[in-house]
């Protein structure tokens, strides 16, 4: 048996969490952009932060699990 959670939810978060694509935070005029398909330093940051937030989240904290 293999875990598939961890491929899944990362690809999904990195698809969903790329900035610009869904929404850009910082914005270039408001604190949230949304489908600007532009980017920033410091909003790619923002957003790697955020993704490996919510990877811990998912693996570290709610040990989340896909066995196909």
């Amino acid at each position: 048996m293999r875990d598939w959670a961890p491929s899944i939810i990362a690809t999904a978060l990195f698809a969903f969490l790329s900035p610009g694509v869904v929404l850009q935070l910082p914005g270039k005029r408001w604190p949230v952009d949304f489908l600007n398909m532009k980017t920033s330093l410091v909003s790619v940051l923002a957003h790697a932060l955020i993704f490996g937030l919510l990877l811990m989240l998912f693996f570290v904290i709610l040990k989340v699990h896909l066995y196909v």
